[in-house]
């Protein structure tokens, strides 16, 4: 369900989640929409030779979880990204529960902007992405 929260009634420290567990059919559709075929995302036998032992999944599609969370529940229908700070801290792979957060930080009455700090933990709360956005909620 999509929610719509009135600018009005958004206050600092407010907050919303939404967890997914990563699938191969993600980090493959991913590759596909974006064409980042990077072996370290699709190929095994590479992957194991990297610094990370395996596959991992893209970093942006970890990033794109925050961005599911502003759609779809704070503040929901009618925002517009208008910009995102992020560090990946962590890679996510395959089988991983992620969790995207997105807090209220500041609000901006006059001009209708929001300003969120963003993060991904995945199953164990270790921070794979710590960001800020910045929003405008129409």
């Amino acid at each position: 369900m999509v929610r719509d929260v009135p600018f009005a009634e958004i206050q600092i420290g407010d907050k919303a989640s939404m967890a997914k567990t990563i699938s191969d059919y993600d980090v493959y559709g991913f590759a596909g929409i974006t064409g980042d075929f990077n072996p370290v995302h699709v190929n095994d036998e590479f992957a194991k030779t990297t610094q990370f032992k395996g596959r991992i999944a893209h970093g942006m599609l970890s990033a794109g979880l925050i961005s599911a969370v502003i759609g779809t529940a704070l503040p929901g229908m009618n925002a517009i990204y208008l910009g995102q700070e992020l560090t990946f801290k962590l890679p996510a792979r395959v089988g991983d529960t992620l969790t995207a957060t997105v807090e209220v930080l500041e609000k901006i009455e006059a001009k209708k902007r929001l300003i969120f700090r963003t993060t991904v933990v995945n199953q164990e709360g270790k921070l794979v992405v710590d960001g800020k956005a910045t929003i405008m909620k129409k």
